[in-house]
């Protein structure tokens, strides 16, 4: 054997000595790091995953709670407007009845101005042209009619 083939002989079993070196460490605490640090992105990705299924959870629980909301406003507008609706319907039949009294009372009040100015003519007419007897008897008819009127 020459010094040539000693050589790369020896090389070769420098470097398969190397190889198996290289691989022994790795198994021994490459290896062991790498399963170590897939665990974790492993257990981390799981927890993200919870995370996700539980935000998904209370987007639906929030939506849900969002639908029923608008629903109980929808019918908590529908109540108002019903109780608007008759109240307004009750102020404008009060009106209406406030103002058939005040029509009432002004035609009252219209039909005893008439009167007074209508006795305030007759008063005047009635001066000129009734006497004593005339007065007396229209006096007595007036009475004798209201006591029948009374007994009657």
């Amino acid at each position: 054997m020459n010094l040539d083939t000693l050589a790369i002989v020896s090389q070769m079993a420098g470097a398969l000595i190397f190889v198996i070196c290289a691989v022994w460490m790795f198994n021994r605490w490459g290896q062991p790091a790498i399963v170590r640090y897939q665990a974790a992105k492993n257990a981390e990705l799981a927890d993200a995953e919870s995370r996700r299924e539980q935000i998904k959870a209370a987007c639906i629980a929030a939506r849900t709670e969002i639908e029923r909301a608008d629903e109980d406003a929808r019918e908590i507008r529908s109540r108002v407007r019903t109780i608007a609706q008759g109240e307004a319907d009750r102020i404008v039949r009060n009106a209406g009845a406030e103002l058939e009294r005040a029509r009432l009372i002004a035609r009252d009040r219209l039909r005893i101005e008439f009167i007074e100015k209508a006795l305030v003519k007759a008063r005047s007419v009635a001066t000129g042209q009734v006497d004593a007897a005339i007065d007396g008897r229209l006096v007595e008819a007036t009475v004798a009619d209201v006591v029948a009127r009374r007994d009657g």
